[in-house]
């Protein structure tokens, strides 16, 4: 049996690991709901709080006026909550990374699927023991106090508000942050009967090369396609670098990377969002019953290994690879069994 392991020794193994597959991974474009590299929304987007480009629809919730927002509801009643934190990500990255990222994701993904983005939440569950960081709840408590009756609060306003489907994706994700994000998503998706999904972004492009990370390769790559000024490698010195956990950023870290990891995490948060609104009863359950399998298995093996990252023991061994495939696909069953290999 794998030994269990801790957040640290995961993103650095990940990145490790992600250094075997990224070569694989470049180039791969026959990914099911990944659109081509010159499809509408994989060129470089501005800052979240710039303007938007000309021609790209306003999406974010909170800029728009009564009759947009129901313009855009009718057409796909998807809602995107984008999760981050405030988190020390190296000396070359802004500490709102988490939440920056996710919702530049989620406005890409709605700009090209449907739906609407709600103000990404800053603060979460955990958080590095490093400067500028702010640890809301602790980093391994799945029993979260704030997080989830913030987030069942903010799913319920949604579907209050007439929304059809709730697209929950954290850019934070230690252990606990990610179990609880994808409990709530099971929970509410049977408790309120419409789908529900938590997840973090890493998720959707397992098979990528992109296993999670801090502040290294991954999340630094996406940055400098996402939001160039965001990113300044020359304020890093030589390895090993200050909270930072993957490989090196300074030595692999380029937007091109960046580039082709949106293209995945958006061609399939977009083809999410445009069909979950649509799913019947029978495939509500499925997908219902496959994310609580993952959590199951997360909690299963947290108590009897005695650590919360103990479900992560097998990412680097590509038990949850195709976890984004089949989800599109709706493929639930097949969920399911993974969930039994983590």
């Amino acid at each position: 049996m794998s030994a269990p392991i801790k957040r640290r020794a995961f993103v650095q193994n990940a990145g490790a690991v992600a250094a075997g597959l990224v070569s694989t991974a470049v180039g791969h474009s026959a990914v099911v709901g990944v659109a081509n590299d010159d499809a509408e929304g994989d060129k470089p987007s501005p800052s979240a709080t710039s303007e938007f480009q000309v021609g790209e629809p306003e999406v974010r919730l909170e800029m728009l006026r009564p009759k947009e927002i129901e313009d855009r509801m009718a057409d796909c009643g998807t809602l995107f909550l984008p999760l981050g934190t405030i988190e020390w990500h190296g000396l070359h990255n802004i500490v709102g990374l988490d939440a920056v990222k996710a919702q530049m994701l989620c406005i890409r993904a709605a700009q090209r699927g449907g739906g609407l983005v709600a103000p990404p939440l800053f603060g979460g569950v955990g958080g590095l023991d490093q400067p500028h960081t702010f640890v809301m709840e602790p980093e391994d408590q799945t029993f979260s106090v704030l997080l989830r009756p913030w987030l069942e609060k903010l799913v319920m306003e949604a579907v209050r508000q007439g929304f059809k489907a709730v697209i929950i994706l954290t850019g934070h994700y230690g252990a606990a942050q990610q179990i609880v994000v994808r409990e709530v998503g099971a929970r509410l998706t049977r408790c309120l009967g419409i789908p529900v999904l938590g997840t973090p972004e890493y998720i959707l492009a397992l098979d990528e090369g992109y296993l999670g990370d801090h502040a290294a390769w991954g999340e630094t790559s996406l940055m400098m396609h996402l939001d160039p000024p965001s990113v300044d490698l020359t304020r890093l010195g030589n390895e090993p670098h200050q909270g930072v956990g993957g490989r090196d950023p300074k030595q692999f870290a380029n937007a091109e990377d960046g580039r082709r990891l949106t293209q995945a995490i958006v061609g399939r948060l977009a083809r999410l969002c445009r069909e979950m609104p649509g799913w019947d009863a029978s495939t509500l359950r499925a997908f219902a019953d496959a994310e609580a399998a993952i959590v199951q298995r997360q909690q299963e093996l947290a108590a009897q290994m005695g650590i919360v990252w103990a479900a992560w023991r097998n990412i680097g061994n590509g038990v949850l690879h195709r976890y984004a495939e089949c989800l599109v696909e709706r493929r639930f069953e097949e969920i399911k069994a993974m969930a039994e290999q983590l």
